[in-house]
């Protein structure tokens, strides 16, 4: 072991290294006007990361959805990743996961009623043509768009994951980190999220000491809050599970294509139930190979106290797969998930981010 983490040191850190250039290069180039970054005269709130991998940016773009779509006609762009499509493309009824994104998706389904959902590579490109279709749209929520400096943003929100600081992370390939830790400075609120709903004071003073923030940013806590589980088949599904009140000898087959799993892992054993996790890689495609891996472990489990729950972006998937069974339908669900923020309370993150709007549209 500890000579695969040498070799691994001696290959990837300098790699890590010339990439850092690059991007130190880009930054300055964006810094010192070299390359141009648009401001539009609405708010546009970017909410991104600095490190890859699942920070929880969907949860916390809906949140800013359900807080700020009183006041705004809001629209939301990503670009859609692992979509098979290319260009914008505006989200509707027959859109599909495989045109629009899973993530895309899971926001239209939810909240198409509520804002416009679109995707473009080009976040300039995206912004114009939603204005365009829509003159009244008043607000832009752009999903993991903190790197793309294209668009300057009213309001830049950066999330990093608790059991993840940034603080404690390298540059890639040899470690997640996107940018330099400074990029932080270009950011209005900082979310540490994924958190434990019972964090004690001295792990809000490591975030606070480590993070070092400029007096201007806003530090914010958040944790998730898991729901019942929802059938993902609903027509084929005669009864929703209840994880508080399973029998004992209940088994669980978990099943994640999402980067980390294991806060939705941690959350189904508060079940005392049985929990055995398939795992796949981050957004992940389901082929007719996977489909038959996930029946044969699910077939394995024993005892007939037994279901397949699956995290509400890998539900938007499943539902659209062609290769599941008819037979395992009734039998998968999803646990659908909501921020909640902690220490500070929910209102005062959606006032700080109001406020923030109104004091970056003071100085355009």
């Amino acid at each position: 072991m500890a000579r695969s983490k040498l070799l691994s040191t001696l290959l990837l850190y300098p790699l890590s290294r010339l990439y850092g250039i690059g991007v130190w290069v880009r930054n300055r180039l964006f810094d010192h006007g070299a390359l141009k970054s648009i401001k539009f005269d609405i708010p546009v709130v970017a909410v991104g990361n600095i490190a890859v991998g699942g920070t929880g940016k969907t949860p916390h773009v809906e949140y800013l959805i359900e807080t700020l779509s009183a006041h705004y006609n809001i629209a939301v762009l990503s670009r859609g990743y692992k979509r098979s499509t290319t260009g914008f493309i505006l989200a509707s009824p027959e859109s599909t996961p495989a045109e629009i994104g899973d993530e895309s998706y899971q926001i239209y389904s939810k909240y198409g009623a509520l804002v416009t959902v679109a995707v473009c590579e080009s976040r300039v490109e995206g912004i114009n043509r939603l204005l365009e279709l829509n003159p009244a749209i008043s607000m832009v929520l752009l999903d993991d768009a903190f790197q793309h400096r294209y668009v300057k943003p009213s309001v830049s929100i950066v999330l990093t994951e608790f059991n993840r600081p940034v603080f404690k992370d390298h540059l890639l390939p040899y470690g997640r980190l996107r940018e330099q830790r400074a990029g932080l400075n270009r950011a209005d609120i900082v979310v540490v999220t994924k958190c434990p709903a019972d964090m004690k004071p001295m792990q809000y003073r490591i975030f606070e000491e480590n993070l070092n923030l400029f007096p201007f940013q806003k530090l914010f806590f958040s944790s998730f809050h898991y729901g019942a589980p929802v059938p993902v088949f609903p027509d084929f599904c005669r009864e929703v599970p209840r994880l508080n009140m399973l029998p004992s000898d209940t088994h669980i087959l978990a099943v994640s294509g999402v980067d980390n799993p294991r806060p939705f892992v941690k959350q189904l054993r508060r079940s005392h139930a049985k929990v055995k996790l398939t795992r796949f890689s981050d957004h992940h495609s389901f082929s007719a190979s996977d489909i038959e891996r996930v029946a044969d472990k699910f077939d394995q489990l024993p005892g007939r106290n037994k279901f397949i729950l699956t995290t509400e972006k890998d539900a938007v998937r499943m539902r659209y797969n062609p290769f599941i069974p008819d037979r395992l339908k009734g039998l998968i669900f999803y646990i659908p998930v909501k921020v909640r923020f902690i220490e500070r309370g929910d209102g005062e993150f959606a006032d700080c981010v109001e406020k923030t709007l109104k004091e970056s549209n003071l100085f355009k």
